[in-house]
């Protein structure tokens, strides 16, 4: 393979086509359906799935077949089924639902506003992550313009990833034949410790979602009347939350929720550690100059972001705005509460552990309850086989001219569980363009674009082996 020859080939597929296809993609705010009940009527996702199967359709990709399959009551999926040379099949992943718009973003940028600066692409989705099956495709056209030989691929997109991909499953078994056996998943929705390296992720949390709320009176009550007698819902929320969580450090006390960190795991997170040093800690829009991360090492913060229990309140009902806000004891207060878990650890089991927590023998007698909504597992990856190491090692020393790196993710794929469930022999590429302050999810999103093409190269170097090593078998 003739690496120079490759990248301009992808370049040019970036400048020319995956860019501005982007572009067009940023301005459709297609939100997954847990952000949009309405999504069928308003038909956005269909316009981004639309889009996609139009530029697949187009592209000179021998052996090529494109087709947008939909189950009754189920957000599309898109496949495309590509002929190989050489033994094996790869699936390769991405998602085209889109996170809701947010709050904060700068004057000239928007959640639906494509905007290119300093050679990114500012808008909601771009890199969380539309740009998965413009890339996929692209390694593969890469390799046929040269010849090279590649085994059977599958690129599924879906629609729903946003929401937990509660779809996917029912496309899986769907599809099952025409999916067959995978022996290598690529999966382009991840994280990326800088843009200077190829990064591979190894684990991923798992993610509990529940609402606890404490209730006190029926009625609101004002509050010269019942304060000092009737106790606040609000200081017995926090002392609940007390039971399940430090409020000093943070750290989670449901024993549950707590696993041993494998060795690899730690071996790896200290390698990332040693190449991101500082930048992990001042890559956040912190609030204040001398505010502090929750440590200062490196290692603990990679740790704690990926093989440790953490909780977020996402979410808060019962108090009303400062507008709205008078003189009353209010009858509850309710928290919507997100536990990211570590990768082994039993979500489900976790969940049960919490409501007994927080439910049994509550302050004052109160009434505490704590409903679960999505308990979701993480996932760690198998053991890498030794042509994979060696081709992500040579792909990145090649495209970025660096090591490639490994790291657990912080966040959630549920396909990556699915997936090593149905097909436990499969090997996994597992990686992404969501990088420093690209901010997924939040304001100012943006798709690091020469990251985007040195990843695309990289994706299909490892096709490339992939292919040279099934042939060998």
């Amino acid at each position: 393979m003739d690496s120079k020859v490759l990248r301009e080939f992808v370049d040019g597929k970036w400048d020319d086509e995956i860019i501005p296809e982007l572009v067009e993609y940023i301005r459709i705010p297609a939100k997954s359906p847990h952000f949009d009940p309405d999504w069928e009527k308003h038909g956005y996702i269909d316009q981004a799935i639309e889009q996609a199967e139009a530029w697949c359709r187009r592209q000179p990709v021998k052996g090529m077949s494109v087709e947008v399959v939909k189950l009754e009551g189920r957000t599309p999926l898109l496949l495309v089924e590509i002929e190989g040379q050489k033994p094996g099949t790869v699936v390769l992943y991405g998602h085209l639902d889109k996170q809701p718009e947010f709050t904060g973003w700068e004057e000239d940028l928007g959640p639906w506003k494509p905007v290119i600066r300093d050679g990114k692409l500012y808008g909601r989705g771009g890199a969380d992550d539309g740009y998965a099956v413009y890339g996929s495709l692209t390694a593969i056209a890469a390799l046929q313009q040269q010849g090279i030989p590649h085994a059977r691929c599958v690129v599924l997109i879906e629609t729903c990833e946003e929401s937990g991909s509660y779809d996917l499953p029912p496309y899986i078994d769907h599809l099952k034949d025409r999916i067959g056996s995978p022996d290598m998943v690529v999966c382009l929705d991840a994280e990326c410790g800088n843009y200077e390296q190829l990064w591979t992720t190894t684990s991923l949390r798992g993610n509990l979602v529940g609402t606890l709320r404490v209730d006190v009176l029926t009625e609101g009550v004002h509050s010269g009347s019942a304060s000092g007698i009737v106790p606040s819902s609000f200081r017995v929320l926090r002392e609940v939350m007390a039971r399940i969580e430090d409020p000093a450090t943070g750290e989670i006390k449901v024993p549950e929720m707590n696993v041993d960190i494998p060795r690899d795991r730690l071996e790896q997170a200290q390698q990332a550690a040693d190449v991101l040093g500082d930048s992990i800690r001042h890559k956040y829009p912190l609030a204040a100059e001398d505010m502090t991360t929750v440590s200062e090492d490196p290692l603990e913060l990679l740790l704690n972001n990926s093989w440790r229990p953490t909780l977020s309140v996402t979410g808060v009902d019962g108090i009303p705005a400062f507008s709205d806000a008078g003189n009353v004891l209010r009858p509850y207060t309710a928290l919507k509460l997100s536990f990211r878990l570590p990768p082994t650890c039993d979500a489900r089991k976790a969940g049960e552990a919490v409501k007994k927590i927080v439910e049994t023998d509550p302050p004052y007698g109160a009434k505490v309850t704590f409903s679960l909504d999505s308990p979701q597992g993480g996932w760690n990856a198998p053991e890498f086989a030794d042509w994979l190491t060696d081709a992500m090692q040579k792909a990145s020393e090649k495209y970025f001219g660096k090591d490639a790196v490994c790291m657990g993710m912080g966040g959630s794929i549920p396909f990556m569980g699915l997936l090593a469930e149905k097909f436990p022999e499969s090997q996994f590429l597992v990686t992404g363009v969501l990088g420093p302050k690209s901010n997924a999810h939040g304001p100012n999103e943006f798709l690091h674009i020469e990251k985007g093409k040195k990843l695309t190269a990289c994706v299909a170097e490892v096709l490339a082996r992939h292919a040279e090593v099934r042939s060998a078998e």
